[in-house]
């Protein structure tokens, strides 16, 4: 981890320090924080059930065959949660344009039993203006938050006005394990996208799914653009294979047209 990150879990941690001070309240050590959250990575998340925004129930297990991303919010939460969340709206907004709308699913979960319900979730989601069909709004099971918490490394601390708590989207691969954590109320884009381009390519196409195949090859030449702040296309690597093949081609066809015409003067003799 670079000096960035743990700056940005320091802040992450502390978005409430200055009321806990004059409420004399000992500070969460962000350290730990950090290490409890990066020591889940490569770990694989048990199956836990919900209740979505609309009363449905959900399990973790219905995100499986793509990735995944989560993060941890409480609906009682006036300042980092609605910041972070209308920043990750726009952040998947991008991501769907570059990865495709149904690459990935979301899910944000309110970890403030039994508060958090599905119907304060549900006003959440519509407070924000969030339709996206594979983003959904889930409250856990009486309960199980606590255990649920803890294998995404996500930490939490009461204070006299709310929480104070890691801000954080997690990456989870297609088969539930987890790949990736990503800090900040705000980040760069490609801090999201990548990780999440890189385990849909990473992941074998179906046999004789050409469909598949192509949609691996436009995402492998989907590429972030500094200047535009965009991601779009760029088959020059393709094409520049493409020209290498060809020119190794014809170094090979012309090898061995030299390779039967010596044979030939051989044979002659």
């Amino acid at each position: 981890m670079n000096r960035r990150h743990h700056r940005l879990i320091a802040v992450a941690v502390l978005l409430m320090s200055s009321h806990m001070a004059r409420a004399e309240v000992v500070a969460p050590d962000s350290a730990k924080a950090l290490e409890l959250s990066q020591s889940v990575i490569g770990s694989q998340v048990r199956d836990y059930a919900f209740t979505d925004s609309n009363g449905r129930a959900r399990r973790l297990a219905d995100y499986r065959n793509k990735p995944l991303l989560v993060n941890f919010v409480y609906t009682g939460c006036t300042q980092a949660c609605p910041l972070t969340v209308r920043f990750l709206s726009r952040a998947i907004t991008q991501a769907r344009q570059a990865l495709g709308p149904e690459a990935f699913a979301i899910v944000t979960i309110g970890f403030n039993q039994p508060f958090d319900t599905p119907q304060a979730m549900h006003a959440l989601a519509a407070q924000h203006g969030i339709a996206d069909p594979n983003w959904d709004f889930l409250s856990p099971a009486p309960g199980a938050i606590e255990a649920l918490a803890g294998e995404f490394g996500f930490t939490w601390y009461a204070t006299p006005k709310g929480f104070d708590h890691v801000t954080q989207v997690t990456v989870v691969d297609a088969n539930g394990r987890i790949y990736r954590q990503i800090y900040g109320e705000n980040f760069d884009v490609p801090m999201l996208i990548e990780p999440l381009k890189q385990l849909i390519t990473g992941t074998p196409a179906p046999a004789g799914d050409w469909r598949a195949l192509l949609e691996k090859v436009r995402l492998f030449c989907t590429v972030y653009d500094r200047s535009s702040g965009r991601y779009r296309l760029d088959y020059s690597l393709f094409v520049g294979m493409a020209i290498g093949i060809m020119i190794l081609g014809a170094g090979v066809t012309s090898l061995l047209r030299e390779w039967r015409s010596q044979r030939a003067v051989t044979s002659d003799k």
